[in-house]
């Protein structure tokens, strides 16, 4: 296997075990807090993570493209020069984040919360300011991982990722247990520690990353002084280049929370308005946290992707060879339809039983099954974003992701109360739907004119994938046709968890078995897939 896809495969893994984690940790919070707990905790959450992505101006994945770039031309001392000042930047656009935050969380939450809510302002505004905590620490720390993607060592950023949410997820769920069980607290209180678990678990990753930092350093300046080459860029010079990098890596970070930040601001009302408010939290919440966990555990191989990529990319870009970049390109999206496609199509064909096993709450399935079954297809366009997105980093378009981001974030503005007023709750998932595509429609339109990439061999394995999930689809749905004539799966937890189980590994079986014995999955990956090899005895 590739050099490439080992390194991606193993970023991947860790990024798919930390999202897993924060999926597994939904189930038993969920249960503690309820539907208001946690859109109380989501409405905390989306201003954080844009303020985080603004706070870093996206210069830790913009150093790994620079490391890299100078790497790739013998010249190790710029990008330790780089990664010394950008310390030092992060930590002063940390504490502004931080303070910008902490003091916007009232006009926040009055701007979210509408009248005669069970949530408060004063509730909102106090968890908000718990969760800002996190940003004194997150921005320094991401850099150095940016660092180390420079030199194409994908483990500290995998190790650290994990760690991280291990402990977030350990101090989140001991928090909110001690509070509301132990103590017989309120929810708001267990939710806002429940958020400062964010900065809790940002200092147990900058320990292993410290670690990794110690070991590395005596290579990195044994190569230093090796080198032959320098380019002595005055530092102003360096900060041009690498914010010139840095401002569309912001875009990919903050693509996401910027939609739920325009669901968060017209959902409540939008949905008082058509006689819906008694259950808009519940809506949100289901939406934005509990459904678009699931839906992210597939979109984690794009995020992978999109970290692993990027030097690779970089590097047959800046030395031309373009057979590579066309190879690794075409890789990297058909890694994302493989994949990603069927897992997508799955969820939404299991939609009610995988709500159903997780969160429980079977009473209210008719509400959540089906607002997951729509969101989950919408985790195909999120990853098609991420990785597109990166390709235009690694080919110096990386401005034109601005463009594409904007025009889906005006369509999902202008209409997403519109849609919510003729659809409902699934209006919000719509028009984030609609968004989406756009910016994809256009990133890929980009990827084609800039450097002449074709998408032939794209679409044709994208039909037989597209046939391939049909199969699993059907599949599925004959499973569930036979398992309903004896289980009451849409009324009982127990038997939407059997259901859950065999349609995931009869349905995922049936894919993984046209995908093996056709060689996709071989084609693909670039390689022999061994444990597949050992199950269907090639």
């Amino acid at each position: 296997m590739s050099n490439f896809v080992k390194g991606t495969m193993l970023l991947t893994g860790a990024t798919f075990l930390s999202k897993f984690l924060g999926m597994i940790f939904v189930i038993p919070f969920n249960a503690l807090v309820g539907p208001n707990g946690g859109a109380l905790y989501q409405i905390a959450y989306v201003p954080y993570n844009i303020v985080l992505s603004i706070s870093t101006v996206g210069v830790p994945l913009a150093v790994a493209k620079f490391v890299s770039k100078y790497n790739s031309l013998g010249d190790y001392k710029t990008g330790m020069r780089m990664y010394r000042a950008g310390i030092s930047l992060m930590l002063v656009t940390g504490f502004i984040a931080f303070l910008v935050l902490f003091f916007a969380a009232e006009p926040i939450a009055q701007f979210t919360i509408p009248d005669k809510s069970n949530i408060t302002i004063e509730d909102t505004k106090m968890v908000i300011r718990m969760v800002s905590f996190a940003l004194l620490i997150i921005p320094a720390m991401s850099i150095t991982r940016g660092f180390f993607q420079g030199y194409q060592s994908m483990g500290p950023t995998a190790i650290s990722q994990v760690v991280e949410q291990i402990v977030r997820i350990v101090f989140l769920l001991g928090s909110t247990f001690i509070i509301i069980v132990i103590l017989d607290g309120a929810i708001p209180t267990a939710v806002g520690f429940a958020t400062f678990a964010a900065f809790v678990g940002g200092l147990a990753s900058g320990v292993v990353l410290w670690q990794y930092w110690r070991k590395r350093k005596p290579n990195i300046e044994k190569q230093i002084a090796q080198q032959r080459e320098s380019h002595d860029i005055p530092m102003k010079k360096l900060f041009i280049e690498i914010l010139s990098y840095a401002g569309p890596f912001i875009v990919v970070g903050i693509a996401t929370s910027l939609y739920q930040l325009v669901d968060q601001f017209t959902f409540g009302r939008a949905m008082t308005a058509i006689g819906k408010g008694e259950i808009w939290e519940l809506v949100l919440s289901t939406i934005n946290l509990y459904s678009h966990k699931l839906v992210i555990i597939p979109v984690t191989l794009a995020t992978g992707l999109s970290l692993a990529i990027l030097p690779v990319l970089t590097n047959s870009f800046t030395q031309n060879n373009r057979p590579v970049l066309f190879q690794q390109i075409n890789q990297a999206l058909q890694i994302v339809m493989v994949l990603v496609t069927p897992a997508a199509i799955g969820l939404s064909m299991l939609s009610n039983v995988a709500y159903g096993s997780l969160y429980g709450e079977m009473h209210q399935i008719d509400i959540t099954g089906p607002l997951l079954g729509w969101y989950a297809p919408v985790g195909l366009l999120f990853a098609l974003f991420t990785v597109s997105s990166s390709i235009l980093q690694g080919i110096n378009q990386q401005r034109f992701t601005v463009i594409s981001l904007s025009a889906g974030l005006l369509t999902k503005i202008l209409f997403n109360i519109l849609l919510i007023h003729t659809f409902g709750g699934k209006g919000a998932i719509f028009g984030t739907a609609l968004a989406v595509a756009i910016a994809v429609g256009l990133n890929l339109w980009r990827i084609r004119t800039s450097i002449q990439f074709s998408f032939k061999q794209l679409f044709k394995r994208t039909l037989l994938i597209l046939i391939f999930t049909l199969i699993m689809a059907i599949t599925i749905a004959i499973v569930k046709a036979i398992f309903g004539l004896f289980i009451p799966y849409e009324t009982e937890r127990w038997a939407a968890i059997i259901m859950l189980f065999f349609g995931v590994t009869l349905g995922g079986g049936v894919y993984l078995w046209l995908g093996y014995h056709s060689t996709l999955l071989e084609r693909v990956l670039g390689n022999r897939i061994q444990i597949l090899d050992r199950i269907f005895r090639r």
